[in-house]
């Protein structure tokens, strides 16, 4: 099973975009979910996360402008961006946590990423 992101593009500065995180094929128990990003000649770096019971965690360069939501019944989730910048330019890589009952069984889940591009 695989993660396939969507939704990508590009914008003007001061746009809006909206990215969906779904898995290929049945899965469950992905928590938390989330978004990371990078940019060229950049490390990865996280964008926001949500758990399944709904708390989120933001990087500050995106709070008060981006929005993580999830649908738990189809483990999908999605990545509101408004007031895009051009800083925010990079590819967009969702990722979920795979749980089990046993630790050791837990895994990480990347998805293929999608472009971001804003122009000013």
């Amino acid at each position: 099973v695989q993660l396939q992101a969507s939704g990508g593009g590009l914008v003007q500065a001061g746009g809006s975009l909206r990215l969906s995180c779904a898995p290929s094929g049945n899965i469950f128990s992905l928590d938390p979910m989330g978004w990371y990003r990078q940019a060229p000649g950049k490390e990865r770096e996280l964008v926001a996360t949500i758990t399944s019971g709904g708390s989120t965690n933001y990087a500050d360069s995106v709070k008060g402008r981006f929005t993580i939501s999830r649908d738990n019944a189809k483990n999908t989730v999605y990545l509101q961006m408004n007031s895009l910048k051009p800083e925010d330019t990079a590819v967009y890589y969702c990722k979920a946590k795979k749980r089990a009952l046993n630790i050791k069984y837990q895994y990480d889940i990347w998805g293929q990423g999608t472009q971001v591009t804003v122009s000013s």
